[in-house]
């Protein structure tokens, strides 16, 4: 077994990778706290970060931290530690939503993330159309396994059930921009490109709309004078697949997320462009539909396969000292870390 300190470089890294998950508009809405005397990481809902109409339950901003837990988990791996994930670990703290625990990497473990290590950076959606050319099988199938080993679902339909899919993500789209809140809500996380951007969707990475509406993408811009994209064709066949958990509670978002992000890494591990498709999930009946008549909870939908990578959204700064003049080692209680 080997064990390495908790540094000034390590928590970089760490937090550098948990900072890269996707997030509901880029909101990033996680914190994080290093307990450098026991090895392990806080993760935090970060409060203010909520968005009220399109997420008034909250569930999107689990599925975002699960994502970045993910995230910390295949850094703490690659770095050699053994990460042990504790979920909603102390109930008089409902913002405290994971425990990471940097144990020592021992043989007895189960299978090391490690390999996904290189994608973390490399993933980011794309709002752009696919080429259409069919992701091959066996790479779908390990995206499947990827949600299984974290106890979700991802089903991928096949094409009457794809279309079906699409139409109520549709109807969500249109639903929401035909509601001034919601509107209003994804205004405010559009942002001018720029250093100073740590959060929401700049112009320059909203991507195209369908010219055909046959892809639903989530429109930011609607009626405001800001510059844009043409709408373009997008693939005529898309490839989607349905996350799903057999619950709906709180921790069933975070493993989702967590789900989330290990079949995006994996995806893109293998060269395939993603994007998330969430309209159909912002309305109590749509998700419903959703599910159809099976016993499963919609948790979101992915469209993935092959074509350019589309614009980046920004990050904010992933470590940042607590004291003006940082040493080389963190260590001593709990430091406050800013994701």
């Amino acid at each position: 077994m080997r064990t390495r300190e908790v540094d000034a470089t390590a928590v970089q890294t760490l937090l550098a990778a948990a900072v890269a998950a996707p997030s509901i508009h880029n909101t990033q809405p996680w914190r994080f706290g290093l307990d450098a005397d026991n090895g392990s990481v806080e993760v935090r809902a970060a409060a203010g970060r909520r968005l009220p109409m399109t997420d008034p339950d909250l569930r999107a901003r689990h599925l975002s931290v699960g994502a970045a837990v993910f995230n910390l988990r295949v850094a703490a791996a690659h770095l050699g530690w053994e990460p042990v994930v504790r979920l909603l670990p102390d109930a008089d703290d409902p913002e405290l939503l994971a425990i990471v625990h940097l144990a020592g990497a021992g043989e007895d473990g189960p299978p090391s993330l490690r390999p996904l290590y290189e994608a973390v950076e490399r993933r980011h959606s794309s709002r752009m159309p696919f080429t259409g050319r069919p992701v091959p099988e066996a790479i779908v199938t390990e995206m499947i396994a990827a949600a299984r080993t974290q106890g979700a679902r991802l089903e991928v339909p096949d094409i009457v059930g794809t279309r079906r899919l699409l139409r109520l993500t549709r109807t969500g789209e249109v639903r929401n921009a035909s509601h001034p809140g919601r509107t209003a809500e994804a205004h405010g996380c559009l942002t001018a490109p720029g250093p100073d951007s740590g959060y929401g969707v700049p112009v320059t990475a909203v991507g195209a709309l369908d010219a055909s509406g046959r892809i639903p993408m989530r429109d930011f811009t609607g009626r405001l004078p800001v510059p844009r994209l043409p709408a373009l064709h997008f693939e005529r066949h898309a490839q989607v697949a349905l996350l799903w958990t057999a619950r709906d509670r709180r921790e069933d978002w975070l493993r989702a997320g967590q789900a989330l992000q290990h079949v995006l890494l994996t995806a893109t591990s293998y060269g395939v462009r993603t994007s998330i498709l969430h309209q159909a999930m912002e309305w109590t009946d749509l998700r419903a539909a959703v599910s159809g008549s099976q016993q499963r909870c919609p948790q979101l939908l992915i469209r993935f396969g092959y074509g350019p990578e589309g614009g980046r959204t920004p990050r904010a700064a992933a470590y940042a000292a607590s004291s003006p003049t940082p040493g080389p080692a963190v260590s001593g209680g709990r430091t406050a870390l800013p994701g």
